[in-house]
């Protein structure tokens, strides 16, 4: 069964999270988001991508820690190479993109809505965050630059210290949250966004995205590679394994 199910409305595309209630993000998430992010890239007919879940209850809980737990070293490293580039390829992608979040969006799901352009959140008790320092590990690099440049380093700093989630008028009041549309016109929004933004010019926006992305992406590249190797030390140090099995236990 697909983890990513795809709707066309007009030149809008839909990107539903569908692995479950939680949409825990494993490595057939990652590669059906990633393919399906490239099949959009490369269709001149689609102008903006919408990113959200097939539930109410999560946008997305974050990394599928059961599912990775148990994973050596050489494999974990491979999945968690391959999500950051599928993070940095929705980041840079050359089209308008929306994460509609209906239910919560933290750890991993947080970040995947960070590399959208807006973040649309439903009224309600609907909580976004990053707790990596809960669980032992630091946020992921390419995230820690898109934070910063996002919602400024002031926030960002007590964002990944503090580690807490937050809801949806709070994440407002700190940059992370674009609009907070009650949940019946969240859709709506989104679609009249999708379709004004862009849409004149669809060769202008690319470049004017990319002029705001690139130095960013730039930045990420210089310093990946032993950012990378610093995290994955972290998820087998003894400390936060101890940290993924308490976590394990409330997944």
């Amino acid at each position: 069964m697909s983890t990513i199910n795809s709707e066309h409305e007009a030149n809008v595309v839909f990107l539903e999270l569908n692995h479950g209630v939680t949409n825990a993000i494993n490595s057939q998430v990652v590669q059906e988001l990633s393919e399906s992010i490239q099949a959009v890239k490369s269709n001149p007919n689609i102008h903006a991508v919408v990113l959200t879940s097939s539930n109410d209850k999560f946008f997305s809980i974050g990394l599928d820690i059961p599912a990775l737990i148990d994973l050596d070293e050489q494999d974990f490293t491979v999945f968690y190479k391959s999500f950051n580039r599928l993070c940095l390829d929705l980041f840079a992608l050359p089209k308008l993109t929306i994460a509609a979040i209906t239910g919560h969006a933290v750890a991993g799901g947080c970040i995947l809505a960070l590399c959208c352009d807006y973040r649309f959140v439903a009224e309600g008790r609907n909580l976004m965050g990053l707790n990596e320092i809960k669980l032992g590990v630091p946020v992921p690099y390419p995230a820690d630059c898109i934070l910063r440049n996002l919602v400024g380093d002031r926030n960002a700093r007590d964002i990944m210290y503090h580690g807490e989630f937050y809801p949806p008028e709070d994440a407002f009041q700190l940059g992370l949250v674009d609009r907070i549309p009650p949940e019946e016109q969240l859709r709506p929004t989104v679609i009249k966004t999708a379709e004004t933004l862009g849409a004149d010019s669809p060769t202008a926006f690319q470049l004017i995205k990319r002029n705001r992305v690139e130095p960013i992406i730039t930045r990420v590249h210089a310093g990946l590679e032993e950012r990378e190797q610093l995290f994955v030390e972290r998820w087998y140090s003894d400390f936060t394994r101890g940290k993924l099995r308490e976590a394990i236990e409330k997944f």
